[in-house]
């Protein structure tokens, strides 16, 4: 204990009083002392606790022995802002940028099949990038069956024409946000990945070869399946979801020139990394989640595997 000597004693010789001073501030007297450590703390070194006042030291101490908060699917508090989110937006209106620059036929944002020509149409960096299973021998020997896989992840960036980006990314911010808050910023970004990489893979296995096709619908698709089964895991009332997702079947299946496969695949890739994510058990969550996501990643590059066996066998 921190004292300073009081006045002298008396001359009987009794004992010295002394007083308290803060640990430190050896300058301050204080008779408060610290619920935890014990220790007498000056106003400035005084820390609300539930009871009475803590030190400077002992609150430090205990924000560390604290765990953080999390969700039940194991989200943080870090996914409340939405960074993940934003950059995903930030890196599709990158592109289709990047998409415009390269279009020296003037179609890049409007021109192209579907929705009346407000699809937009392609551009070198949509050929470039979009899922393409090959050309006709005829043509420059490109496309996933040639070896440019890089083309299963690319295509989930880029859109072809404004309409297509705006619509995309409008429901990336509102399902985006939600589920990052939900899942966290590393389980929302392999759920945002690995289900447009499946509708991508699925247009691969179930469009024509010589048929290109790009977008974040793939993805999207998936985090509307999610957000389905996280409802569902959570016991909430799903039939606000119902309705957008049946809707945006339908013009899946009627409006030209839109991956029917892509958007189907995104759907069931998304559902399946949504039951990964929401139905892990809590004890080894992180292991289950990680260990479900390969699983479905594995199957995935076996498909494309024997798909690109078929085509160049």
């Amino acid at each position: 204990m921190t004292e300073r000597p009081g006045p002298a004693g008396d001359a009987t010789g009794g004992p010295v009083p002394t007083t308290p001073v803060c640990y430190r501030h050896p300058d301050r007297e204080t008779y408060v002392r610290c619920t935890r450590c014990d220790r007498p703390i000056c106003p400035e070194c005084m820390r609300e606790a539930s009871v009475g006042h803590q030190c400077p030291e002992c609150v430090n101490e205990g924000r560390r022995s604290v765990r953080p908060a999390r969700t039940a699917f194991g989200g943080g508090a870090a996914g409340r802002r939405g960074l993940v989110t934003r950059t995903l937006i930030a890196l599709n209106v990158l592109a289709m940028v990047l998409s415009i620059l390269s279009d020296r036929g003037g179609d890049a944002m409007v021109g192209g099949s579907g929705l009346g020509g407000l699809l937009g149409g392609g551009t070198p960096l949509t050929q470039w990038g979009a899922v393409l299973a090959q050309w006709p021998p005829q043509f420059p020997v490109e496309g996933v069956a040639t070896g440019e896989w890089y083309r299963l992840v690319t295509a989930m960036f880029l859109h072809y024409g404004l309409v297509h980006l705006l619509l995309n990314m409008w429901a990336l911010w509102v399902l985006g946000r939600d589920l990052e808050a939900l899942l966290g910023p590393l389980r929302f970004l392999g759920l945002y990945l690995v289900a447009g990489l499946g509708g991508n893979v699925a247009a691969y296995l179930f469009s024509d070869p010589n048929a290109a096709s790009a977008g974040a619908s793939t993805a999207i698709f998936g985090l509307f399946a999610a957000v389905f089964v996280i409802m569902r895991r959570l016991g909430r009332d799903t039939s606000a979801i119902v309705p957008i997702l049946v809707i945006n079947l339908i013009f899946t299946f009627t409006v030209p020139s839109i991956s029917i496969p892509g958007h189907i695949g995104g759907l069931v890739t998304g559902a399946a990394m949504g039951w990964v994510l929401a139905y892990a058990p809590r004890m080894r969550r992180s292991v289950f989640q990680a260990a479900g996501t390969a699983v479905i990643l594995v199957a995935l590059l076996g498909l494309v595997i024997v798909r690109t066996a078929m085509l160049t066998g």
